[in-house]
C-alpha cells in the first residue's frame, strides 16, 4: 500500500472532541469504515477483480473473527498508548453482538475498530499503513 499526496486527505470533517476524549464506541464506529476502505483498498490493487473473489476476501478481514485476528496479529506491536485505546475499546459496552458472531470476537472487533478509528483521526496515516501491511502478511 502506497500513500498519496498529503495524509489525511479523506479526513474532511474533523471530530467535534480530541480523539483521546472520544467514547471508544464513536472511535469503533468511524474506524469500522476506515478498516473496510483501507482492506477494500488493498484487495482491489491485487490482480483478482471479480466482485464475489473481492467481497470473500474482505470478510476474512471485517468480520469480527477476522478483525480478532488481525488484532492478535498487531498486539506484540503496539505502544502503550495504542494498547490504551484497544483495552479501552475492548471494555466499552457496545451493544450486543449479531447474531453470526461470538461476543470474544465481536469485543475484540471493536477494540480493533476503536484503534483504527483513533489512528485516523489523530492523522497517523503512516502508522495505520503500518499496521495494515501487518495484518495483510504482506
Amino acid at each position: 500500500m502506497s500513500g498519496h499526496g498529503e495524509s489525511n486527505q479523506l479526513l474532511f470533517h474533523s471530530p467535534a472532541k480530541k480523539p483521546q476524549l472520544m467514547n471508544p464506541v464513536i472511535l469503533a464506529y468511524i474506524g469500522d469504515a476506515v478498516f473496510e476502505l483501507l482492506v477494500r483498498q488493498y484487495l482491489i490493487s491485487l490482480p483478482n477483480q471479480k466482485s464475489h473473489h473481492l467481497h470473500k476476501e474482505a470478510t476474512k478481514y471485517v468480520s469480527a473473527k477476522g478483525q480478532r485476528k488481525v488484532l492478535e496479529r498487531w498486539q506484540p506491536h503496539l505502544t502503550e498508548e495504542e494498547a490504551d485505546v484497544v483495552r479501552r475499546g475492548r471494555n466499552a459496552k457496545s451493544g450486543t453482538p449479531p447474531k453470526n458472531a461470538d461476543l470474544t470476537d465481536y469485543r475484540l472487533a471493536t477494540a480493533l475498530e476503536s484503534l483504527v478509528g483513533y489512528l485516523y483521526y489523530e492523522g497517523r496515516t503512516d502508522r495505520l499503513n503500518e499496521l495494515l501491511t501487518m495484518a495483510l502478511g504482506e
